[in-house]
């Protein structure tokens, strides 16, 4: 018996600690992926804010041209490589994860050799500044991709912590290298030393993991994996492609130092650009986790993580609305009087992207490859011409409103695409069960 006012307590559930593990697990990736993301963000803005600072309006135009490119190519590996690594080995055994790893990091770094070549060649046929920047853009493409893979890798293992610590070394990497570009005063020193710190972070990750890629295991992967790679490659090049064409559009229709502008108003947004770059690295391994393991609580987490990036953007981009100019300037420098008056478009494109994005990874965790396509298409189809359409009828700032208008609508429907796969997904289950 129990003396007075003593209490008893009950035991835990059976089934309560082992969801509290779960819970805590999910929290754990969830945090370095953010920790890693937030090093990525600043990385980024570190890198841009400095080439701003440092070669003004128009060089920065250049050198924008180059990171627009670069992501094209970026989107391109993750494709064919490392976005079918996410949704088919996220928590998988570890030497089926180690082989696949070997094969698809293999795969990123023939990517960047090949498309890399192609640049160096399509650099040195064009000459002047844009050529040189294009060449060495090719130099530093191997490693810009294999960096890229390992963060991949270790998100779809469950080890954030070794991604967050692989950019770190890549930040740190910048900070001699940037010095050094700075005192030669070109785009092609600032390519090289970006490219060249993340190829030191790609070498590290080879020692992280202690795996080598296998580029001959390439064509073993994209055959095993042809039916999600082949559209996850139209889809991220016509995402990336679309950023590409707005930003060559816009260069011949008002000039190259619009580009420029373009990429000072998204620096300024830049932790939530970086984070939505980025975001698969976490959020479609934690959304094919939840598919495996409660496919039922798939929309509530989809919506908690669009929603949740919408609002965090729209709260940036007010503040950023309060920021002094002297405070600007300091910052951005001479870039930092044109891109201001860019804030609010931009901030209403990146919120409508943030939210199309938890839709987006609800349709990878669940494998709808091409309902995900047919998003992204029309999404990109809708940014090509809402950007360009604005630049021809009200220049830069026409060009902003028009991406913003795009992205806000095309998020609406990613999310209508989502609601069909879950009830698909919802009716396969249940024939599953009859006929089992």
């Amino acid at each position: 018996m129990t003396g007075e006012g003593e209490r008893t307590t009950a035991p835990a559930a059976p089934g309560t600690d082992a969801r509290r593990s779960a819970r805590r697990a999910v929290v754990g990736r969830l945090s370095w992926g953010l920790a890693d993301q937030a090093a990525s963000s600043m990385t980024n803005f570190a890198v841009g804010v400095y080439v701003a600072r440092s070669l003004g309006v128009t060089a920065f135009g250049v050198f924008s041209l180059a990171w627009v490119t670069y992501g094209v190519v970026l989107n391109v590996s993750r494709g064919l490589a490392t976005d079918p690594l996410v949704v088919r080995f996220s928590g998988a055994p570890d030497a089926s994860w180690r082989g696949a790893v070997a094969r698809s990091s293999g795969t990123a770094l023939g990517a960047g050799a090949a498309l890399g070549a192609a640049s160096l060649v399509t650099g040195l046929a064009l000459g002047g500044r844009v050529g040189s920047a294009f060449a060495c853009l090719g130099v530093v493409l191997p490693g810009l991709l294999l960096q890229d893979a390992w963060r991949f890798a270790f998100f779809a293992a469950g080890t954030g912590r070794k991604a967050f610590v692989n950019d770190l070394v890549w930040g740190v990497a910048l900070v001699p290298a940037m010095v050094v570009a700075a005192r030669v005063g070109s785009v092609a020193a600032f390519v090289l030393a970006w490219g060249g710190s993340a190829a030191v972070a790609a070498v590290y990750g080879c020692v992280q993991s202690g795996i080598r890629p296998r580029p001959a295991g390439a064509r073993e992967w994209l055959r095993t994996h042809r039916d999600l790679g082949y559209r996850y490659l139209v889809e991220n090049v016509s995402n990336s492609g679309a950023s590409q064409l707005r930003a060559y559009g816009l260069g011949a229709i008002v000039g190259v130092g619009a580009v420029g502008v373009i990429r000072g108003a998204e620096l300024l947004l830049g932790p939530f650009l970086a984070l939505l770059m980025g975001l698969s690295l976490v959020t479609v391994a934690e959304a094919a986790r939840v598919v495996r393991r409660a496919p039922q609580r798939l929309g509530g987490f989809c919506l908690l993580l669009g929603g949740g990036q919408a609002a965090a953007a729209l709260l940036w981009g007010g503040a950023l609305l309060l920021v002094p100019d002297r405070l600007g300037e300091l910052v951005l420098g001479g870039v930092w009087s044109s891109a201001a008056e860019l804030v609010v478009p931009v901030t209403l494109g990146v919120a409508g992207a943030g939210l199309g994005t938890g839709a987006a990874a609800g349709l990878r965790a669940l494998g709808a490859a091409r309902r995900s396509l047919r998003s992204q298409l029309f999404a990109s189809a809708c940014y090509v011409t809402g950007g360009l359409g604005g630049a021809a009828v009200a220049g830069t700032a026409g060009s902003a409103w028009g991406v913003a208008a795009a992205t806000v609508g095309s998020s609406a429907v990613w999310w209508l695409h989502l609601r069909s796969a879950l009830r698909e997904h919802h009716q396969n289950t249940i024939r599953e069960v009859r006929t089992s």
